[in-house]
């Protein structure tokens, strides 16, 4: 048998310990011949491969990114797109495919497999940990760990001059990064998509915080908006998935809070820097277990299926209903944290 494995959407760390779990257990157990898609969809769709045998993923396990590239392409947009997907696939005499990526990758796999008949197996994959039905997904935990460093780090130099430092932070719909990171960072300010901020309210902690002879680190998520206002974008682009660009709302708030209170302000935008890199030892594990028990799915015929984490076990769960709905933060989990702002 010949499995297709991509990886779509943003790179993130583990996306190599995923494919090296697959090809491993899929060629020393199952005697599978593996066939990996470059860019995501754009592989399948234009028949770009490359091949992937036990040498090929050897020494990728503490390696950021993809060895196979990602891209955000919409086959389903393209002309004929589902056509030339399945022809390839005939041609190439893959039998399954495995798609690693994001809300938008999977939602192309279930399509695929639901309405075209092309059978895929799912892996979620997203540092911003918004995909439901898997308590965690890879990638998420490395963003956290980067971005709380920073945070710690930017203590220091706020104290030393006493001014307010804004931190941007990855996160569309859902603030998961912002507040794990900006709780494990001592920020005195989280703010999240979830939830519209008062702008006058984040002040009022800030001089708070000065009143205390600290000074402040607000932690904001980048699509976090406030009351009566937009996302900030950072231009009018969209992507083949239609999502809009998103970045500047850390330095729209900067100008807000030292405009109103007269306290100097800066911002740092973390930005892809959470994206790249060595994968934390949680996000390696994880993300060796799901290419584990993605190949497993394959074996049994389970298509349509997305594996998941549920507690410390792998199961399997329809990618429909893991890319029906996104999972936001718990309104309660965000009023837990307000104890530490201001």
């Amino acid at each position: 048998m010949r499995v297709g494995v991509l990886t779509g959407g943003g790179d993130c760390p583990g996306l190599n310990a995923v494919i090296r779990g697959i090809v491993r257990k899929g060629v020393q157990e199952y005697g599978y011949d593996f066939t990996g898609f470059r860019d995501g969809w754009r592989g399948p769709l234009e028949g770009d491969t490359v091949r992937l045998d036990i040498p090929a993923v050897r020494g990728i396990l503490p390696r950021g990114g993809t060895i196979l590239g990602s891209s955000r392409t919409n086959p389903l947009t393209a002309p004929q797109g589902v056509g030339r997907i399945k022809d390839n696939l005939a041609e190439l005499e893959v039998e399954a495919l495995i798609a690693i990526g994001g809300e938008d990758t999977l939602g192309v796999a279930a399509r695929l497999t639901d309405e075209y008949g092309v059978p895929c197996v799912g892996v979620p994959k997203t540092i911003d940990n918004d995909l439901s039905a898997t308590d965690y997904t890879f990638g998420f935990d490395t963003a956290v760990s980067i971005a709380t460093e920073a945070i710690d780090r930017l203590h220091t130099t706020a104290e030393s001059h006493m001014r307010v430092l804004v931190v941007e932070v990855m996160g569309r719909h859902a603030g998961w990064i912002a507040l794990h990171s900006g709780l494990a960072g001592g920020a005195n300010v989280i703010l999240i998509p979830e939830q519209r901020f008062d702008v006058e309210q984040v002040c009022a902690w800030v001089a708070s915080r000065f009143k205390a002879s600290y000074a402040p680190i607000v932690v904001v998520a980048e699509g976090a908006m406030p009351k009566g206002g937009d996302m900030v974008l950072k231009d009018g682009t969209t992507d083949s998935f239609g999502h809009v660009r998103l970045s500047g709302v850390g330095e729209w708030l900067a100008k807000e809070v030292e405009r109103r209170t007269g306290k100097e302000a800066r911002t740092t935008v973390l930005g892809h820097v959470q994206r790249g890199g060595t994968p934390s030892a949680f996000d390696r594990w994880l993300a060796t277990r799901f290419g584990l028990h993605a190949i497993d799915a394959v074996r049994d015929g389970d298509f349509g299926k997305m594996v998941s984490l549920r507690g410390t076990d792998i199961v399997r769960v329809p990618i429909r209903e893991a890319t029906a709905r996104l999972k936001t933060v718990d309104p309660k989990l965000y009023e837990e944290v307000g104890v530490f702002f201001g």
